[in-house]
């Protein structure tokens, strides 16, 4: 049964899921002819199988009857632009149209990329808009493929467009935000969305993230800001091995407070599970129970600062071990 004071959006949408991290022929696969791609590219920064299960366990499991469940349209060419260049965009138009291909470091993409890069940050915008109208309390969107690495110029680390960059945006110029919190807690360095808000104080930006992972030599304490926005992007890198302690008492000591003193009005939370202790490519040991207590932590904060305004979003999860049921 849902609650009717506390209203909690999910937000999906199959096609997400479509897409190929390599190029291929357009007559082989095109994501609108009905044609699923083969799952043979299933170690990724967010594997098919893996999302599908997390949504397969909300729906077996009854979670459904508690949440008010969305497939957002995408965005549009403007709102990208928000926050990418215009010849960058239209690059990943011409190449999508075709084979795909590659415009950044480790960000190949076949045909349809753009296009399924736009329905991924349409969730998140249709998330953003639900929470800050009032319709919703708070949402998760999954978001695949990811966006914290995409620069303003670049797709990086298997990410194409800023969703909750273009997001925040959306939310400062639409929907009334004064300022937007953007808490990522991926093993990897936020990094795009550092240089997105880098001169910005109306994003404050935290990222908790493996110290030097990817990229590399990137999301050290030393990078804080500049201008306008000195001050307003966090760093906390954490040493390869922390676990539920370690990540509990930065949340706890260093990210919360900074949200309480910036008193956002919408608090959106980057949520990675490649922090997992499953994880192949990262080396930190948090489990379910530390996604949990985090998120508790969030609500809490959220409560007090912006009247429990907040989102989450589903970004890299490569096995499908990490969603063993739902907690």
């Amino acid at each position: 049964m849902k609650d009717s004071t506390i209203k909690t959006g999910l937000f999906y949408h199959e096609y997400c899921l479509w897409g190929r991290s390599y190029k291929s022929s357009p007559l082989a696969y095109n994501q609108m002819n009905w044609m699923q791609p083969f799952a043979n590219n299933e170690f990724g920064a967010s594997s098919a199988s893996c999302v599908r299960r997390f949504k397969s366990l909300i729906d077996v499991s009854g979670m459904n009857e508690f949440l008010f469940s969305y497939s957002a349209p995408p965005i549009t060419y403007n709102d990208a632009a928000r926050v990418h260049t215009q010849e960058y965009l239209n690059d990943f138009i011409e190449l999508s149209k075709n084979e795909g291909g590659e415009l950044g470091l480790q960000a190949p993409f076949g045909p349809g990329g753009y296009q399924i890069a736009l329905l991924s940050a349409g969730q998140a915008k249709a998330a953003v808009h639900q929470v800050m109208d009032g319709s919703l309390n708070r949402a998760y969107a999954v978001c695949v493929p990811a966006g914290h690495h995409a620069l303003p110029d670049k797709a990086m680390g298997a990410t194409y467009l800023a969703n909750s960059s273009i997001a925040a945006k959306y939310a400062l110029e639409n929907l009334g935000a004064k300022k937007v919190a953007i808490l990522d807690w991926d093993v990897h360095h936020g990094n795009g969305t550092q240089a997105i808000f880098y001169n910005d104080n109306k994003v404050l930006t935290i990222s908790m993230h493996q110290d030097n992972c990817f990229p590399i030599n990137s999301g050290g304490i030393e990078e804080q800001g500049n201008r306008e926005g000195l001050g307003f992007n966090i760093n906390i890198p954490l040493l390869p091995g922390c676990g539920h302690d370690e990540y509990l008492y930065a949340l706890r000591t260093i990210a919360i407070p900074a949200l309480r003193t910036y008193k956002p009005d919408l608090i959106i939370i980057g949520s990675g599970y490649d922090a997992s202790t499953f994880d192949p490519l990262g080396h930190m040991q948090l489990h379910s129970q530390s996604y949990r207590e985090m998120i508790e932590s969030i609500v809490a904060v959220a409560q007090d600062v912006c009247h429990g305004k907040w989102l989450s979003y589903m970004k890299e999860a490569i096995l499908s071990i990490m969603f063993p049921f739902v907690h």
